[in-house]
């Protein structure tokens, strides 16, 4: 790099990946000469000093992100589960953006990007790292493009690893970057849609209690979630179909003064017990043995690769029983501590040109193994080793090793200890020498029968003197010479039993994900914690796991539909593509379109063979007698619920084809709006409407049946149910409500087709009588759902009485009280009958606004006329709709939340009109 800017001081902005590392790194660059402020989030500090690359005195300005700064995420109209076919996911717009909890350091990069001159990213140098990298270039170029931008590439939060990084500063990589999009393009887009898919499917059709709150509960899918699951049910399955087979063994032993030899069959074992007797009474017959053959040869155990992420993981599981996800934590810290190097990486072998002498100079003095490291680097021990090559390069990072030596720091837990002696420990061991031991060999023949021992004495331990993690004993063994005769102390006819394979231990599965290529050694771990985390799988103390019976049955499901999408064959593939992607052999735009095209043919096929998925979660949960909600129209929320304030209120499709907007949580809640029933198509957009309140209140685009409206109206309508759409009030008005009544809800006592009596009717299109005060401009949000006709029915006996006072907050019938007062004694006023409700009216202010009075408490709804005296006056009553009183003086809210008047001219009843009537004919 060329250092620019003129003879001034360049303005340099650093951008690291967490807060922690930030502040490392302006520790070491300023030798803690350096101020520090606070940014735009409290979490994220800037620092500042002066600094010199390359001779050009800069000012350097130090602060962080917390890891990624975007989020990928669907465009706002698909993001609710039933805003459209879970297919569409496939190909529905994508964007990538900031999301709101990182407004604030989005504005900090920002401001300070305005007045630098150069850009340095101090990001993990690995494909995540490289990605975030470019989230953070985007925010900044958009407040200044004239950046300069550099990369720092570093490994460790030391004084030499980042002193040199500045002044050897690169470019950052786009393919990495680009790797890492697919990625999370191709996983949002699989696990969006098949989650949708299979929560939909089941989670109303059987009874799931997993999490404790079943109605919450997300039966989610990931590309390399499911794929590590199989592992788990495939063992499982090996275990439960193991069949026991008892097979039998020969066995001899031979005592000396020099001590005793086992000698073990060179057939295994047979499972034909008659043929074992045979052989084994052969043996008895002519018990001499012959000496056929002694081998004495020296053996080499050699020290491990160099320390990877992968293999960090498996040994701290093995050693410490520690989880992969913790491991994973506790590294972190260390190395952002500065203990040791950056945890994620696959690279197990050293650079040339890495100094490992001073890695191990720096533990000498340590009091447990500092006189092995002392050992190490004398030349008269012989017991240096340049470590093995494991041959894998990730060309981001070294291997794991110490980067600070440590006794133990007072804000350790155990498990930090336990793993800084494990990567010190493995450091030195892969410096050593390989431990030596002389093994011998002695095979034996009896009456024909082949039988072998073997012994083992280590004669130089050295690395295993610091590595107290590996064992490599052994017996010593008689001496024996070719042609030696001799009679066996004990010859034995053994019978066992052969053994299941274990259930898979955390290490074991870290190996199988490694050999499939199911995530990445900075992945892995995530994956295992999303299986528990989802109660697809337990984990035992001894780091075992077991399927639970979701996870085994949504695998069994699978299975049967022949996609092996729980095998690890897919992501594999995925994973090729993704690093042919960041090699650049392959485009983004390439490896997006084949797998997703290939994992939607596997969807499509999936959602054919769903009964196979019933099927499986048939065999371990019982059925639920709620509607599967799979099979039902989408459910889209419009907006949050004015009645019990705790869930939200969806537009529903229902079986007769007509919609409404009800609470998500009925039957618990049942408040309700009935919509027209000349509507065709309706679904949920992504537009807010600006005036309805509470919100947000998304707005409804319609498609109304042409020859159900006027003409003067078109069939399409983007609308509001919140109140404000006077268009969607007028069509709402002059709309068929009787028929659709009907058809909906039949009247008390009549029968429907099949014979069948239905209960009572439930109030349609009008709600209950209210003073005329309560319905102007007095409270506008007197109506549920602000002017709709909403039925709010959780005390319908009550609220079906005409001629009450409802309480304008609540809906809900007031009582009657008498005040006693200096002021009002004697005075007669309504009070909501919730103790926690404000709403207060007095009596006569009620009459007052009332010109035709108000009736008495006990005449609220007068008895119905005959229905020839109804049908006499049938057009003057159509006519006066909307418009006139009723001789009560009391007023009928509309289904728009207009005020009209009337009764029924059929029967008189002052609820309803004749459209609504039950005695219509």
């Amino acid at each position: 790099m060329q250092p620019g800017g003129g003879g001034g001081a360049i303005r340099v902005l650093n951008v690291a990946e967490k807060p922690s590392v930030a502040k490392a790194v302006a520790q070491i660059l300023s030798r803690g000469s350096m101020q520090s402020r606070a940014g735009r989030s409290q979490y994220n500090r800037v620092f500042e000093f002066n600094y010199a690359i390359h001779g050009q005195v800069c000012r350097m300005l130090v602060t962080s992100v917390t890891g990624h700064l975007m989020e990928l995420e669907f465009e706002d109209r698909f993001r609710r589960w039933h805003s459209c076919d879970p297919a569409d996911l496939f190909h529905t717009p994508v964007r990538k953006s900031v999301p709101q909890d990182k407004q604030a350091i989005k504005q900090t990069l920002e401001e300070e990007a305005r007045r630098c001159q150069w850009l340095v990213l101090w990001l993990d140098c690995d494909r995540e790292g490289e990605n975030i990298a470019y989230e953070v270039i985007e925010v900044c170029t958009g407040a200044n493009s004239h950046l300069n931008i550099w990369r720092a590439r570093f490994s460790a939060l030391i004084d030499r690893e980042i002193h040199e990084s500045v002044q050897r500063l690169g470019r950052s990589n786009k393919l990495f970057a680009d790797a890492v999009d697919a990625r999370q393009e191709i996983d949002l887009r699989i696990g969006a849609s098949f989650t949708r898919f299979q929560t939909m499917l089941l989670k109303d059709a059987f009874v799931i209690d997993v999490t404790g709150d079943g109605r919450n509960l997300v039966l989610s899918y990931g590309p390399c979630q499911f794929p590590t699951l199989g592992f788990i049910v495939e063992r499982f399955w090996e275990i439960q179909a193991h069949e026991p087979e008892e097979f039998w063994t020969i066995n001899c032993t031979h005592t000396s003064d020099e001590g005793t030899a086992s000698f073990g069959w060179i057939r295994g074992h047979l499972f034909d017990y008659p043929c074992a007797v045979v052989l084994y009474e052969m043996c008895v017959e002519e018990p001499m043995a012959t000496v056929q053959n002694v081998r004495n040869q020296e053996k080499l155990k050699y020290p491990p690769y160099p320390l990877s992420t992968l293999e960090l993981q498996k040994r701290a599981s093995r050693y410490f029983r520690m989880s992969s996800e913790h491991t994973m934590k506790v590294a972190e810290e260390l190395y952002q501590a500065g203990f040791i190097s950056y945890p994620r990486t696959e690279t197990d072998n050293f650079s040339p040109n890495t100094d490992l002498h001073a890695i191990v100079r720096e533990q000498v003095e340590h009091p447990v193994w500092g006189a092995y490291a002392h050992r190490l680097l004398t030349p008269e021990e012989r017991l240096w080793r340049n470590p093995s090559n494991g041959g894998h390069d990730d060309k981001a990072h070294p291997p794991i090793h110490p980067t600070k030596f440590s006794r133990g720091e007072s804000n350790w837990s155990p498990d930090h200890n336990k793993l800084y002696e494990l990567v010190v420990r493995h450091f030195l061991a892969c410096c050593s020498q390989p431990a030596v031991g002389a093994e011998t060999t002695v095979e034996i023949d009896i009456a024909g029968e082949q039988f072998t021992a073997s012994g083992r004495v280590v004669l130089a331990k050295n690395y295993l003197d610091v590595y107290r993690f590996d064992s490599w004993g052994g017996t010593l063994l008689p001496t024996y010479n070719i042609g030696q005769q001799f009679v066996p102390t004990t010859l034995t006819l053994d019978s066992g039993v052969t053994r299941p394979p274990p259930l898979l231990a955390e290490a074991d599965l870290l190996s199988c994900m490694d050999k499939a290529g199911i995530g990445t050694d900075a992945t892995m771990h995530d994956h295992i914690k999303k299986l528990l985390d989802r109660c697809y799988a337990t984990k035992d103390e001894n780091t075992r796991f077991s399927p639970t019976n979701l996870g085994e049955a949504l695998v069994m499901g699978y299975d049967e539909m022949g996609y092996e999408l729980w095998k690890p064959y897919l992501r594999s593939m995925m994973e090729a593509d993704m690093k042919s992607v960041s090699i650049g052999t392959k485009s983004k735009s390439e490896v997006l379109e084949s797998c997703l095209q290939q994992m939607k043919a596997c969807f499509l096929d999936a959602r054919v063979n769903k009964a196979k998925l019933l099927d499986a979660m048939g065999t371990f949960f019982a059925r639920s007698s709620r509607p599967i909600n799979e099979t039902q129209n989408p459910v889209e929320a419009v907006r949050p619920c004015a009645a019990c304030h705790e869930s939200e209120m969806v537009l529903k499709q229902r079986q007769t084809g007509e919609f409404m907007v009800g609470c998500r949580s009925y039957p618990q809640c049942r408040n309700v709006v009935w919509l027209p029933g000349f509507i065709s198509e309706a679904s949920v957009t992504n537009q807010v409407c600006p005036i309805c309140t509470p919100g947000p209140v998304y707005k409804i685009q319609f498609k109304f049946r042409r020859r159900d409206i006027p003409p003067n109206f078109d069939v399409d309508h983007l609308g509001c149910v919140g109140g404000c759409d006077d268009i969607l009030k007028e069509l709402m008005e002059i709309s068929r409500f009787g028929s659709r009544s009907q058809a909906a809800t039949p009247a008390r006592g009549r029968q429907t087709p099949n014979g069948a009596r239905q209960g009572p009717p439930r109030q349609d299109l009008h709600t209950n009588i209210r003073p005329v005060g309560q319905l102007n401009n007095e409270n506008p949000s007197v109506m549920h759902s602000q002017g709709f006709r909403s039925t709010h029915t959780q005390n319908p006996s009550n609220a079906s009485d005409a001629g009450q006072v409802l309480c304008t907050s609540c809906g809900e019938p007031c009582i009657l009280r008498i005040a006693n007062t200096d002021a009002n004694r004697g005075r007669k006023f309504y009070k909501c009958q919730d103790p926690g409700c404000g709403f207060f009216k007095w009596e006569d202010e009620l009459e007052n606004a009332m010109p035709g009075g108000r009736r008495g408490r006990g005449s609220s709804r007068q008895a119905p006329a005959s229905a020839s005296a109804g049908r006499r006056g049938g057009a003057q009553a159509r006519g006066r709709r909307g418009r006139g009183r009723n001789a009560d003086g009391g007023m009928f809210v509309s289904a728009t939340g207009d005020t009209v008047s009337g009764c029924c001219f059929t029967c008189g009843d002052p609820s309803h009109f004749a459209n609504a009537c039950p005695n219509r004919r």
